[in-house]
């Protein structure tokens, strides 16, 4: 490894899966040439985190410290940046690497590197020979190819879920090419659900929103959705079927996939962004009789991360957040599994002393 300068900054992680998040002490590595150091001001909460801190994916490297939706300000920069200067607004979301020499990182799809990615935590770290630690400390050392501009005009807080939530669902709907004239089905109103809303909306697209809950109907009006559809009720669901251009299925609880499916018409697709534990059965007739494709998407490359943020800068987009301090993480998660949350808590970096 190279042989670099460390120092000690203060993080919250979990020394195991059955333990509680907690105050430690990891090391970060000085800034080389083309490195930013970013002092952490907010960082969202993923399900990714959850699920990795409590080992739940079954490939968690302890000491473990969570978080990919990172906006702070940058306190130094490498001799040879060029994109970013000290006391600029930046971010880091859920990719610190790759190794930009596959078909895929030319592309700009390093997601999907065909060597495999270095993701924000619980990666191989190139530089200090362990693992990589995520957003829950103090600060943070990227290179400036992996590190993100912030708009200007955005609130910093609630701009920090856009680095997982907003390009998870900006993503597949741009790829899917949602805009006007197209029917777009958004499963499921949470983190992510909340964000494929407003996101879609804002490319033009008439929204459906589907849930299981009643009391949502409401709250998908106010975030943009043209209709709400209570997904429990065989005679709503008629109403779409054969009907939508594609849907967004964000849901990761085990659910009838076929019903979304059958709501597709001739040449639509459904990409799956939830992430269900056990597979999801697929009847074939929900595809065949329509040409019909069902497909997953995950986050994005670097420059789509950008294009997101600008384009959320453009259009006034940013998450609905619950702003929580540091020592509250593990009653946040808590809630989460509950789905009490509308729809993404962002802690106060400040708070971890």
């Amino acid at each position: 490894m190279e042989d670099i300068k460390v120092k000690e900054v203060k993080a919250f992680g979990t020394s195991a899966a059955d333990a509680p998040l907690e105050q430690m002490t990891i090391k970060r590595r000085d800034p080389s040439p083309h490195d930013v150091e970013i002092q952490i001001m907010f960082c969202g909460v993923c399900h990714s985190d959850l699920h990795t801190a409590r080992n739940e994916w079954h490939g968690t490297i302890y000491p473990c410290i969570p978080g990919h939706e990172i906006v702070g300000k940058v306190v130094s920069v490498g001799s040879e940046v060029k994109k970013f200067k000290t006391g600029d607004f930046a971010a880091v979301g859920c990719l610190v690497d790759s190794c930009r020499e596959c078909e895929y990182c030319i592309e700009g799809l390093e997601q999907y590197c065909a060597k495999g990615n270095v993701q924000t935590y619980n990666s191989a770290d190139k530089h200090l020979g362990k693992q990589t630690y995520g957003g829950y400390s103090q600060s943070i050392v990227v290179d400036e190819s992996f590190v993100l501009s912030v708009p200007e005009n955005l609130d910093p807080a609630a701009t920090a879920p856009l680095l997982c939530a907003g390009i998870t669902t900006y993503s597949p709907l741009k790829h899917w090419n949602v805009g006007p004239g197209k029917k777009v089905g958004i499963v499921g109103i949470g983190g992510l659900g909340h964000m494929g809303v407003k996101i879609a909306k804002a490319m033009g697209a008439e929204v459906i929103v589907f849930t299981t809950s009643a009391g949502k109907f409401e709250d998908a009006k106010r975030l943009g959705a043209d209709d709400v559809v209570l997904s429990k009720d065989r005679e709503q669901m008629k109403r779409y079927a054969g009907k939508l251009h594609f849907v967004l299925d964000a849901v990761s609880a085990q659910h009838d996939i076929n019903a979304y499916l059958n709501l597709l018409r001739v040449d639509g697709s459904l990409a799956l962004v939830g992430a269900p534990e056990d597979p999801l059965p697929v009847a074939a007739f929900s595809l065949i009789p329509g040409r019909k494709s069902f497909a997953g998407s995950m986050i994005g490359g670097l420059a789509e991360t950008q294009e997101m943020l600008d384009f959320c800068g453009k259009h006034n987009i940013v998450a609905d957040i619950e702003m929580i301090n540091m020592q509250q993480i593990n009653e946040a998660y808590d809630r989460l599994l509950k789905g009490d949350v509308k729809y993404r808590f962002v802690i106060d970096m400040a708070s971890l002393s």
